[in-house]
């Protein structure tokens, strides 16, 4: 049996981080190569600093997409893949990239991987992570503030800007295209077991056949 590819989107902040983390907790991430759509963001090294503030990060142009694609078709046939590895606090790729072996479930996670047509058709299992927008502001603003070295202002600025357009534009109309939505994210504990237990029940499975 093939490796089974699950996809997490949503909103900025909402939660699916800690979605994708849970699973990982609760099936062992020995058995689940992770791949973050956001470490695929286009190397902007070529432009001063300046500059890079000024790109819209919130649209799917922003993203080296067809390179996940690449990797993800890798991972599906057993092959290892290299992954960017991006600094957001100067918006540009770093010189190293992350080792990423294929497993039994691939897991990748992003706000516009449902948006993307090339990347669907890839996704087994398609989950959404649905948190209000009041909640996913505040994370972004708290995310960005303490790890990535944004002044709140900046944040408000960027969020008004770029980032709630653009989840009206692509995140939220991408919805429709999910398996199953998961109010409240990693608070939903009951959604999180029920996908758990089922990607456990699809390893055992895989295990079964291999026998």
């Amino acid at each position: 049996m093939r490796p089974l590819i699950i996809g997490v989107a949503g909103g900025t902040g909402s939660g699916k981080t800690t979605v994708a983390n849970r699973i990982l907790e609760r099936v062992g991430t020995e058995h689940i190569a992770y791949i973050p759509h956001d470490a695929y963001y286009r190397d902007l090294s070529h432009l001063p600093y300046e500059e890079r503030q000024k790109i819209n990060f919130d649209h799917p142009n922003s993203l080296e997409t067809e390179l996940m694609v690449e990797h993800l078709i890798a991972l599906r046939d057993e092959h290892p893949v290299e992954i960017p590895v991006y600094d957001f606090t100067i918006h540009t790729r770093t010189k190293e990239t992350r080792h990423v072996e294929p497993a039994r479930i691939v897991l990748a996670e992003g706000i516009l991987i449902f948006a993307e047509p090339e990347l669907r058709p890839l996704f087994d299992v398609k989950l959404f992570v649905d948190t209000d927008a009041d909640i996913r502001l505040i994370r972004r603003l708290q995310r960005d503030v303490e790890e990535r070295g944004r002044t709140v202002q900046s944040v408000i600025e960027q969020y008004l800007r770029t980032v709630r357009p653009m989840h009206l534009e692509f995140v939220e109309p991408s919805k429709r295209y999910a398996d199953v939505i998961i109010p409240e994210g990693g608070f939903n504990e009951v959604a999180i077991e029920m996908v758990a237990a089922r990607i456990r029940g699809l390893l055992q499975e895989a295990n079964g056949h291999a026998r």
